[in-house]
């Protein structure tokens, strides 16, 4: 297999994998786009958040408190707590992009959200690291951040046409439901997301959403505890 032949292949497969969870991930950025501009956001601005931020819940939170007039400071510290999760992503995928140059590793840090690292972590784990691997990563990631773009665009341009009765905000559980549940193959797994899943319900009233934060603690406590 020729070089190009196997990036295209492994890119192709990166967007093939991707593609189910897309059914949740377009109307949860409908719905942003609707809420960014209801809070106050010029189309532009709103538009310009999912660009530069991307990534799905910091951008619901921020647009909230933009329209509770909300200081730079606490904005950014309230994304800042959101997005560190992130920072858990990227310590799992490092060992299978420490080979890669200087631009690669920091246009592929932009794509890595939670949908992106469902699909590649589990590749990269089934797979091993190739020369070719990253173009998976790649391929999901660049599919992802296309429909999150477009869907933001339908939200914040035609989202008052969207009657409220389709009930669309319940597409975010489902999709992490389906992102996390065929993660779960082990013991050690199960009790990760379990304790986990108790820690998000017991801190949800935690103020800048450190409950997220705690129950991730909590999850890879209790999964290293379970491991051992």
């Amino acid at each position: 297999m020729s070089d190009n032949s196997g990036r295209l292949a492994e890119f192709v497969k990166g967007v093939r994998d991707e593609a189910p969870i897309l059914i949740g991930v377009a109307p949860f950025g409908m719905i942003y786009g609707v809420l960014a501009v209801n809070a106050g956001l010029s189309p532009v601005a709103a538009q310009a958040m999912s660009l530069i931020l991307f990534a799905g819940a910091a951008q619901f939170i921020l647009a909230k408190l933009f329209s509770g007039a909300a200081s730079a400071a606490v904005m950014i510290l309230t994304a800042f707590v959101v997005n560190l999760r992130h920072a858990l992503y990227s310590a799992s995928v490092a060992p299978y992009t420490t080979n890669l140059g200087f631009p690669w590793k920091v246009i592929l840090s932009y794509l890595l959200t939670d949908e992106a690292y469902a699909v590649t972590i589990s590749h990269y784990k089934a797979h091993g690291m190739s020369a070719f691997r990253h173009w998976y990563f790649f391929g999901a990631g660049l599919t992802l951040w296309s429909i999150w773009q477009l869907s933001s665009a339908a939200g914040i341009f035609l989202g008052r046409q969207i009657p409220a009765s389709w009930g669309l905000e319940f597409t975010l559980p489902l999709t992490f439901i389906a992102i996390v549940v065929p993660l779960v193959k082990d013991r050690a797994m199960f009790f990760c997301a379990v304790a986990a899943g108790i820690a998000a319900l017991f801190g949800f009233l935690l103020p800048m959403k450190l409950g997220l934060l705690a129950a991730a603690l909590v999850g890879i406590s209790v999964g290293i505890w379970s491991d051992r």
